[in-house]
């Protein structure tokens, strides 16, 4: 039996374990919990846009404690300082000396609900320090654990009190992911789960239970699994062909005449990483074309804009994209 070849599975079937675990307490975010290891096994970042109460949080609750991880949450507000999230020194007033305060964002997994609802100069320190992987305090630079993802939430822009990501910060997120409502199936199923949860007596009181005393402390593999995990994603051959693919895809987004913004070489290198990943995930040790499809959305869609004349015609950016994928099969 050759261990080499075997890798692929025996990785696949780690992160089918993982997502099993994510799916005794979420229900119906599968495709969310890929785009998250895909983003954790390449080192990238997540964006999620949609309306609160999809179980955005416990859904990262779960993953990182599956994954044994670190997790924290930060809820972004207007009056949100960039210390708030990197951290600051403070004067010790006995000793007379600065010490030094790190902020949340030193963790493994760190949730920054509602990005677009700080001001510019927050989320500019943030995705400064998910580029550089690094945070200076006073005097002292600090690198930032391993792993280190982002996981971000915004609203919908049309909503009030929402600052639009710049392009060149939505550049730093590896995927964009759209989250939906569940299907009518799906939200019974939350409703029922939701109704065998009872209370649990605490001292000399009770409290209602929710679907976050559910979630496990009992992680699945160890840390050496997850390494073993980003080095195969490493390993799956990417094609010239399919290669050149990309390259094609992140072209015509530049050349289409209702784009005034294509995507930039990062979009490109941001598939490549994901396919791979994504490959990985559905127990393959090669790349195709359906990991491309699957995954150009999330990749692309975040990096384009329509220009005037398009957005006048009413036309959308999905619209676009989806003939540029598939004007690139014909």
């Amino acid at each position: 039996m050759n261990p080499i070849a075997d890798a692929p599975n025996k990785t696949a079937a780690y992160l089918q374990e993982i997502r099993e675990r994510v799916g005794r307490i979420v229900v119906g975010q599968d495709v969310v919990v890929e785009r998250t290891l895909i983003a954790l096994l390449t080192s990238g970042h997540l964006l999620l846009e949609g309306m609160p109460g999809l179980a955005k949080t416990l859904l990262v609750n779960t993953i990182s404690k599956a994954l044994h991880l670190d997790f924290r949450r930060v809820q972004f507000t207007i009056d949100l300082l960039p210390s708030d999230i990197l951290g600051t020194e403070i004067l010790d007033e006995k000793s007379g000396e600065f010490r030094t305060h790190k902020g949340p964002i030193f963790t493994n997994l760190l949730l920054t609900d509602e990005i677009n609802r700080a001001a510019p100069k927050v989320q500019g320190a943030l995705l400064e320090a998910m580029q550089e992987r690094k945070v200076t305090l006073g005097s002292e630079t600090f690198s930032l654990p391993t792993p280190f993802l982002v996981i971000a939430t915004q609203n919908p822009i049309e909503q009030s009190g929402t600052f639009e990501l710049p392009e060149a910060q939505l550049d730093r997120f590896m995927l964009c992911h759209r989250l939906g409502y569940p299907s009518a199936e799906e939200e019974e199923e939350i409703l029922r789960r939701n109704l065998k949860l009872g209370v649990e007596k605490k001292e000399e009181g009770a409290v209602a239970r929710t679907e976050f005393d559910l979630v496990s402390d009992d992680p699945v593999g160890n840390s050496q699994d997850l390494i073993e995990a980003m080095e195969a994603t490493h390993n799956i051959h990417v094609s010239e062909v399919f290669l050149k693919h990309v390259v094609d895809i992140v072209e015509r987004t530049r050349r289409h005449p209702d784009l005034e913004m294509g995507c930039s070489p990062r979009a490109g290198i941001s598939l490549l990483k994901a396919s791979r990943a994504r490959a990985l995930i559905h127990g393959r040790d090669y790349a195709i074309p359906e990991d491309l499809f699957a995954l150009a959305e999330d990749v692309c869609l975040h990096r384009i804009r329509l220009s005037y004349e398009a957005l006048a015609e009413g036309k959308t950016p999905q619209a676009v994209l989806q003939k540029i994928l598939n004007d690139s099969i014909s």
